[in-house]
């Protein structure tokens, strides 16, 4: 009845509400597309060579310009900026990547995202977008029929690829006003007409619609869209554009949230660096304007320009701060001081979530990857400190050594917890069959570890009440050991070496030559030990060096157990 009314006595303010609704559904369903697109095509990267990716982002940052190509090189393959300051906030947070490595991936993250704006500038508007774009999505969709992993994944990129530029196309089309109807907007049009308010008001913009979005790529898509379609002007798209780099901070904060010091601190970094460079632009924005239109060639449309603009602004603010990578990390280590939660004995694994489903599942599994090294690595150095009380049975092992065991334990029984606690999670995300099958197995060798490490503690108890009772063994029972706890460190320096690889036909093959010598061995020693015992020996000390010679051959059990469990990884 309202509508009706407002009909016959305003047509003309009837007829624009009308045409504003109609616009803006269009709007709506073209970003979805463009939007569910970027998200399907960034998945399908990420699940066919994600966990690829993010190794090679945890392992080739060995200087900055290195972590600068990487960050780069990563961010342009998976299409979001975000993704890959996740990633690199996760690793921090990890200890697979320090603060001082992260400053060049982030930059480097920031310039590979202009790619897309590239994209959208070259391909956009020069082809007939349909007749590339249905086709693309069609072998797509065909690809995730098949029953390999990676062709589905493939094609879910493809797919992903092909919806982007769909959706491209309907926002160009939504946008594409006559000029009668342009005047219906004509408040957008006055807005753009304010001076220096308009690109400040544009900043903000950029900066709200992004955060809001959880995409720098994606809004860059929809500036370029405007602009060309005349929308909105050169300067107000520049602004647009560079707001558009601070909300795209919005998921390292996110990221950064319940992680330690370090994690935080690159969050910070890769908000300093798009707020300062921003800032700069700001001050110099007619002078940088200047310089992108010198850059720009002569019959260049506004698309290529915007490209230039976003690709010039984050490469001068890259060369700008990357010589001062030091200075950066120690401004971030005095904005954020270290947390006192950071430096204590207790464990803490959070599962950082990122924002707006964007789960790097293969980034949580390198995490899990790491953690899983570390537990190896503790229990070794358990093992260490029991040779040392083997070798010398006194009262500084108990004072010193059997201490450092016994927190030890104490520490891989939380790690257990809640790592088992963080690969159950990782399992309820979208992971594939190989991941999932990878998941399970990772439980099993971290319970064979935090056994191992219970072992390493029973071993220090019966070595402390040897040494309390006053217990003797003879020097050729001692000098027998050492042989039979050598063989067992080297099964553990073995595991070390191969946890988290898959263990082939003749690795396993050492390893269970390295587990019957350790049989073997036990075996001989307990049947001297029996000897003894019918001769007449001390019952006490003998029966207490079976219990240690079993006690040490269990952890030669754990370590089979964990090689045949590698032998197990695809």
């Amino acid at each position: 009845m309202l509508f009706v009314t407002l009909e016959k006595k305003l047509p003309f303010c009837y007829n624009s509400f009308m045409h504003f609704v109609a616009v803006l559904l269009q709007l709506m369903g073209s970003l979805a597309f463009l939007l569910y697109g970027m998200k399907l095509m960034s998945d399908g990267v990420q699940k066919s060579a994600g966990e690829k990716l993010q190794r090679a982002l945890s392992a080739m940052t060995g200087n900055r310009f290195k972590a600068l190509l990487t960050g780069a090189f990563i961010t342009m393959i998976i299409q979001s900026s975000g993704a890959t300051t996740v990633m690199v906030v996760t690793f921090v947070n990890a200890g697979l990547m320090t603060l001082k490595q992260s400053v060049g991936v982030i930059f480097g993250a920031n310039i590979g995202t202009t790619v897309t704006a590239w994209i959208v500038s070259i391909f956009g508007f020069n082809f007939k977008i349909s007749s590339f774009a249905f086709p693309i999505f069609g072998i797509g969709f065909f690809l995730t029929l098949t029953k390999r992993n990676l062709n589905k994944n493939i094609g879910e990129a493809l797919m992903g690829f092909g919806l982007l530029f769909i959706g491209l196309e309907m926002l160009s089309g939504a946008l594409s006003l006559k000029p009668e109807q342009l005047a219906r907007f004509k408040w957008f049009s006055q807005m753009q007409g304010l001076g220096g308010f308009s690109a400040l008001l544009a900043f903000i913009v950029g900066i709200l619609v992004t955060a809001t979005m959880h995409s720098s790529s994606a809004f860059s898509a929809i500036v370029i869209t405007l602009a060309y379609n005349g929308i909105v002007n050169w300067e107000f798209a520049a602004a647009l554009t560079l707001g558009s780099g601070i909300g795209s901070t919005v998921d390292a904060i996110l990221a950064s949230f319940n992680a330690n010091t370090n994690a935080k601190r690159a969050a910070l970094i890769h908000v300093l660096f798009n707020v300062t460079g921003t800032i700069v632009a700001l001050i110099f924005f007619h002078p940088f304007l200047s310089l992108v239109e010198f850059l720009t060639p002569k019959n260049a449309n506004i698309a290529i320009k915007i490209s230039i603009l976003h690709t010039a602004f984050k490469t001068i603010s890259t060369i700008l701060f990357l010589p001062f990578t030091d200075q950066i990390v120690r401004i971030s280590e005095k904005l954020i001081k270290e947390n006192a939660k950071d430096k204590n004995s207790f464990y803490r694994l959070d599962y950082v979530e990122s924002a707006l489903g964007k789960e790097n599942v293969g980034a949580y599994i390198v995490r899990a990857e790491k953690e899983i090294a570390n537990l190896a690595d503790l229990a070794t150095e358990m093992f260490d400190k029991i040779q040392i009380g083997l070798q010398k049975r006194d009262q500084k092992f108990i004072d010193e050594h059997l201490e450092q065991i016994e927190r030890a334990e104490n520490y891989a029984d939380q790690m257990h917890e809640q790592l088992s606690r963080y690969i159950v999670h990782i399992e309820h995300l979208a992971v594939n069959e190989k991941q999932l099958n990878n998941l399970s197995i990772m439980l099993s060798i971290i319970g064979e570890l935090e056994s191992m490490t219970d072992e390493c503690l029973s071993i220090g108890l019966l070595l402390k009440r040897s040494i309390e009772k006053n217990m003797q063994f003879e020097i050729e029972d001692t000098d027998r050991l050492i042989p039979y706890v050598e063989l067992v460190r080297q099964f553990l320096q073995f595991i070390h070496i191969n946890i988290n690889k898959h263990l082939d036909a003749e690795k396993l093959e050492m390893a269970k030559e390295l587990e019957d010598q350790i049989d073997l061995f036990r075996k001989n020693l307990k049947r001297i030990a029996r000897k003894r015992l019918e001769k007449g020996a001390d019952v006490k000390s003998e029966l207490l060096y079976i219990d240690l010679v079993r006690q040490i051959e269990k952890i030669g059990d754990r370590a089979f157990g964990i090689a045949e469990a590698l032998g197990q990884t695809v």
